[in-house]
């Protein structure tokens, strides 16, 4: 068959059509995106976007239990939002084939934890399977869908940042025609009805299922040994494989476990008693090293092994050389890092965002403001340094709820989410203020888009993820329906009406909401201003504009702030600022 390159995510998809799919739904969240969004492409399968994870995984489950096989998508963190109806249906069971993929993000590359969702698996007794390239990606989605219904289970697919967005070489045979699979339906309200009664039946069929998967020619497969050396052997998995093989090559012995859950227990016992010294490598927790020590075998972990942060290559190699393993050519253990001295890059936000004014005024008016997850996070960072707590989606709402109970200072504290998380979990914190009495300012920064992973539709857009024209819905209705006393909407660039609403929100005893809205400026079809120019007769160098921290505006000779025209969307937010009006369009005159 052909070879092409795909990343992990887009082999996921293919092996999810391959597999006869019939529903591909998630709600986006790096690094799982790109798995919808490209299944979605292809012809055949269902794809949508859903509100948020548990009601993602909710309708997956629906439609396996009508017979077709699903397939539901999130990152890490999502997985917690999708857990409360995710232990009931292990039990449940499926009809259609159930795969969950789950996108860790050891680093917090985009996250705000980076948690082992293996333990996921152990704690509600998901069968998972972890794959290390792109061709493990599309085997393992495809073979997931075959044993999720042979062994009435849903099934986890484990994947990492590194494995989701790296390209290797996969076979894919292109006249292979899209082959919708779909078992039949029969009605059993025993199985399917999660009475005490029933489930506790459904449990001892869970358990006798997970015996059987066990015990399963095809899926011990996964699970493969190399033997190359009788003294030193490493255990490991999904990207961790990767590191190891680059940094010790065939030197030592390896047994790579394609399945995490279950553990083979008899190829582990195998492995060891053909080694003199067993390690463990894997990321974050040490979930092998806790299973393998508790099989009564010895080895080591996280005695060399970081539990901390992604691994790489160079780490792998730099840490078991001090437990007298010895790398490979073209790595040097001494150092922790394979490109030392790159200096840091964190993410701000665009130039030209619409969140900007916002933040800019909330700390020049000294107000508390909870944030929340998405583009406006960046919103914390120095010089806006405009969110004083962030944890969670919809806890910009909700943990303004509690901390309104003993606020710093009695006054008033704004709640901020953005437009998609409003409607993923933040309509119910709305929904509790009013309900609880709790007098916070919900915000809704609205740009139009669900904007850090990658311009999603949302239930704001008007637009499904196929591009269908669909009931566009509004904050400012939904407030108003929740009993909200007046709800203003405001143009993200317009500094004057962003004060204004502010200030009167905190003082006044009405329950006022927010809007602050304005589209993304990297949506397709917004038109980017003409730039303006600082002119350095009139500029005092008073850096006023630099505290916007909008990255098109930066210092230049002499100390005078320069705009980078490249760079510069024209929102005019820096015009508005300037108390000198030596920020103009060219053209215009300086004011006396």
């Amino acid at each position: 068959m052909p070879k092409v390159f795909l990343s992990g995510n887009e082999a996921v998809a293919q092996g999810a059509f391959e597999a006869g799919v019939g529903l591909g739904i998630g709600y986006p969240g790096t690094p799982s995106t790109e798995i919808i969004e490209v299944l979605q492409k292809k012809e055949g399968p269902q794809c949508a976007w859903a509100i948020n994870e548990k009601v993602a995984l909710e309708q997956a489950y629906g439609a396996c239990v009508t017979g077709l096989r699903s397939i539901v998508t999130m990152k890490h963190v999502g997985v917690n939002v999708a857990a409360d109806p995710l232990f009931t249906f292990t039990y449940m069971g499926v009809n259609g084939g159930l795969v969950i993929v789950t996108a860790d993000d050891p680093g917090m590359h985009s996250s705000q934890n980076e948690q082992d969702n293996r333990w996921y698996a152990l704690h509600a007794k998901v069968p998972m399977l972890e794959p290390s390239n792109s061709q493990e990606c599309l085997d393992f989605a495809a073979l997931a869908f075959e044993l999720s219904e042979r062994y009435e289970v849903p099934f986890f697919l484990r994947m990492v940042t590194r494995v989701c967005h790296s390209r290797s070489i996969v076979e894919v045979d292109p006249d292979k025609a899209y082959d919708r699979r779909e078992c039949a339906y029969e009605r059993n309200i025993s199985k399917f009805v999660t009475l005490p009664a029933n489930a506790r039946k459904r449990r001892i069929v869970l358990e006798e299922n997970l015996a059987k998967l066990s015990e399963d020619a095809e899926v011990r497969a996964v699970n493969v040994m190399e033997i190359t050396d009788k003294d030193v052997g490493i255990i490991t998995s999904g990207a961790s494989y990767n590191y190891v093989k680059e940094a010790f090559g065939d030197r030592y012995s390896v047994l790579k476990l394609g399945l995490v859950y279950p553990l083979d227990q008899q190829i582990i016992r195998e492995f060891a008693s053909k080694v003199k010294k067993l390690y463990v490598v894997e990321e974050l927790d040490p979930y092998l090293e806790f299973h393998i020590r508790a099989m009564g075998i010895e080895c080591e972990g996280k005695k060399f092994i970081s539990p901390f942060f992604e691994l790489n290559q160079q780490t792998v190699a730099a840490s078991l050389a001090k437990a007298g393993l010895k790398s490979g050519e073209g790595l040097d253990p001494a150092l922790e890092e394979p490109v030392p001295g790159v200096p840091a890059r964190p993410p701000i936000l665009c130039a030209g965002c619409p969140h900007r004014a916002f933040f800019y005024l909330a700390r020049k008016q000294k107000v508390t403001v909870v944030g929340d997850i998405g583009c406006y996070t960046l919103g914390a960072a120095p010089p806006l340094d405009g969110i004083d707590v962030s944890a969670c989606m919809g806890g910009g709402y909700s943990i303004a709820l509690g901390m309104s109970i003993n606020p710093p200072e009695g006054k008033k504290i704004f709640g901020v989410v953005g437009d998609s998380t409003f409607y993923h979990s933040g309509i119910t914190g709305a929904i509790d203020s009013i309900y609880n009495k709790r007098n916070i300012v919900p915000v809704v920064l609205d740009n139009r888009i669900t904007a850090m992973t990658g311009h999603q539709q949302n239930p704001g857009t008007g637009q499904t993820l196929s591009g269908e024209d669909t009931f566009m819905q509004e904050p400012a209705r939904i407030f108003k329906a929740v009993g909200y006393d007046r709800v203003v909407e405001i143009n993200a660039y317009d500094l004057q009406g962003i004060k204004e609403a502010i200030r009167e929100a905190r003082d006044t005893e009405e329950r006022v909401a927010i809007i602050i809205k304005s589209p993304c400026r990297l949506l397709k079809g917004v038109p980017k201003e003409e730039s303006p120019q600082v002119d350095t007769e009139a500029c005092n160098k008073c850096k006023t504009c630099l505290r916007l921290g909008c990255p098109a505006i930066f210092l230049g000779g002499e100390g005078y702030p320069m705009i980078d025209d490249l760079s510069c969307a024209g929102c005019g937010l820096c015009e508005q600022v300037c108390k000198h009006d030596a920020i103009k369009l060219k053209g215009q005159e300086v004011s006396e």
